[in-house]
């Protein structure tokens, strides 16, 4: 221990060397010590940003195998009811392929163009705004392209998403997923096991499958009763034999019914002799 110059100064040496020992960080200063200076893209900020996107997908992942994607019904090309629907990270897009000038004869510019324009725009960001400010009402151009962005998805989200239940309603349908979900929830409740929607259920066989009538059946009624009679836009007509007699079903052909079956008489579609030879055969589909 030793005295300089200044009397009232304590120093201490460390062993030999002479070498003052001080408080003082070592740690050289942050960035944001400087006026004007930002962080290095890469690689400081880069990483960064990859280590929280690793962290988001991985989230993302356990969150996927914890919660399977629900299966639909198996695909049926003749059901003319079915309304399809995307993921919702997708409506936006969906709902923005059915303006008319990004879709039909333009459709490459809808499925292509524009959108290798705003994600060539999002890789070329780093590079196209290289201004030093960070605060987001400083950079108005690149604030203002991703509050329009955010302000379009959620615009066209809402609207599908706002169409497709409109839709619903109009048809008077329920999703198969929700149609699933009550059947299993009865089937639980009642102490079965939950049906298996992949394990289509045994359908009735059409009496007189031969029958010349058959064919005026496939021209002017599959579209909304089904190949097999059961039913996707009109009712199903299995068994309609029990409930209703020849001329009910004959009548019903003939004149329609009130916001439903067409009245093929007045349409011309089928003559007198088709539609009691159709009522006929359909008098037929009985079931025990």
């Amino acid at each position: 221990m030793a005295h300089s110059h200044k009397s009232n100064e304590k120093v201490v040496y460390v062993g030999d060397s002479r070498v003052k020992r001080t408080n003082m960080d070592a740690t050289p200063p942050d960035y944001t010590a400087y006026p004007g200076k930002s962080e290095a893209f890469i690689p400081n900020f880069l990483l960064k940003e990859w280590m929280v996107g690793c962290v988001v997908l991985v989230g993302f992942l356990v969150w996927v195998m914890a919660e399977a994607a629900p299966l639909g019904y198996p695909a049926d090309p003749t059901n003319a009811a079915f309304i399809p629907m995307p993921d919702w990270y997708f409506l936006f897009l969906y709902q923005f392929l059915k303006y008319p000038y990004v879709s039909q004869q333009y459709v490459l510019i809808g499925t292509l163009i524009i959108p290798a324009i705003m994600f060539g725009g999002l890789l070329l960001a780093p590079f196209l705004d290289t201004g030093k400010e960070r605060r987001f009402y400083r950079r108005p151009i690149a604030s203002s392209l991703m509050i329009l962005s955010l302000v379009a998805v959620t615009y066209l989200t809402v609207v599908s998403w706002s169409h497709y239940q409109h839709q619903l309603e109009e048809k008077g349908m329920t999703p198969e997923h929700h149609v699933r979900a009550e059947k299993a929830k009865e089937a639980i409740e009642a102490g079965k096991p939950r049906p298996n929607p992949l394990k289509a259920a045994a359908v009735p066989a059409i009496i007189e499958a031969e029958d010349p009538a058959m064919a005026v059946y496939s021209s002017q009624c599959l579209a909304c009763h089904a190949a097999d009679l059961n039913g996707q836009v009109g009712p199903s007509l299995l068994g309609i034999g029990n409930s209703k007699s020849v001329e009910e079903i004959h009548n019903i052909i003939a004149n329609g019914t009130e916001g439903g079956m067409p009245a093929f008489k007045e349409m011309g579609t089928l003559t007198d002799d088709e539609i009691t030879q159709l009522a006929t055969w359909l008098s037929k589909q009985t079931q025990e």
